[in-house]
């Protein structure tokens, strides 16, 4: 019997990779679509869609926990903590990843969060070893040498590519230049 690992999905285009190195290493890989921080609503039912369809490519299962995709969720738990928001945000998610890979019997949990050349590799290390529990371990693969790979095989699947991280932050700091210059003086 293969080990089975629960795989928090970001989205789709960073799952291709992480997905094929845990199929060839032999582990049975489910994934988890948790992802309460992508505003707005439309942003979210589009990563959603190519998560959906990568994990069809890859031929492996999906849950989706849609029920936490209001904005008040995620930012309730960032409100005033804005600074550190980042980390919130990853905790929330591979804490839910580690309580639905317990429930659920999977031996390790791990996220696609650590493909990203974008995201803070150590700090989300770190985090997925201190939820380690005797029943259920953090496989943490630094997935991050397939980023040029891993992005053109989600191209060639004709996936959704988002030019943000997913919180209205994220989105905020990616696009405020277009406002103009300050008018603070």
């Amino acid at each position: 019997m293969r080990p089975r690992v629960l795989l928090h999905v970001c989205c789709g285009p960073c799952s291709v990779y992480p997905v094929r190195v845990l199929l060839e290493q032999g582990y049975e890989v489910m994934g988890l679509f948790y992802n309460p921080n992508i505003q707005p609503l439309q942003e979210y039912l589009l990563r959603r869609e190519a998560a959906e369809m990568a994990a069809g490519e890859l031929g492996i299962r999906i849950i989706f926990q849609d029920r936490d995709a209001e904005p008040r969720f995620f930012l309730r738990q960032v409100v005033f903590r804005e600074d550190n928001r980042c980390f919130l945000c990853q905790q929330m998610r591979l804490e839910r990843t580690r309580s639905v890979a317990l429930r659920g019997g999977f031996a390790f949990f791990a996220t696609t969060l650590m493909f990203s050349r974008i995201q803070p590799f150590e700090q989300i290390q770190m985090l997925g070893k201190s939820l380690e529990t005797g029943k259920c371990t953090f496989l943490d693969q630094d997935f991050r040498t397939g980023w040029h790979q891993g992005n053109e095989q989600s191209r060639a699947m004709g996936l959704y590519r988002q030019n943000y991280c997913g919180c209205i932050y994220s989105e905020f700091e990616r696009f405020r230049g277009k406002l103009g210059p300050s008018d603070e003086q």
